[in-house]
């Protein structure tokens, strides 16, 4: 089983940031990517951001050049720094990652979600 948990959401006045944080842990071989999706009232979830193992990433044209996916390999993190957040960044953003575990089996899981509001 792999659990990821999301952290730092919160409400912030538009223009500000907010720092979120994912933690994957469980039986974890290995994690492929990880990535930031995010679902607003009456809209379907969307991806937001991803990182493969590597450094390479991907992200959503509406946050592109205000947010920033990172991740801490060696301690199954992930972390999406958002900057100039708009009132239309409002949403729960949640954590996916997609992996290996230990028993060799492929998983794709996602977390409970953390929520954003940007309000002034």
């Amino acid at each position: 089983q792999v659990q990821l948990v999301e952290s730092g959401g919160g409400l912030v006045q538009p223009g500000g940031s907010l720092r979120l944080s994912c933690i994957a842990s469980g039986s974890i071989f290995g994690i492929n990517a990880m990535g930031w999706y995010r679902q607003a009232p009456g809209k379907q979830r969307e991806l937001v951001a991803t990182s493969t193992s590597g450094s390479t990433t991907n992200y959503a044209d509406s946050v592109k050049g205000r947010f920033t996916i990172s991740r801490d390999n060696p301690k199954n993190m992930v972390y999406l720094q958002m900057n100039s957040l708009k009132p239309e960044d409002t949403a729960v953003y949640y954590c996916n990652a997609k992996g290996v575990t230990n028993g060799g089996r492929w998983y794709d899981n996602w977390g409970q979600g953390t929520q954003v509001t940007v309000s002034s």
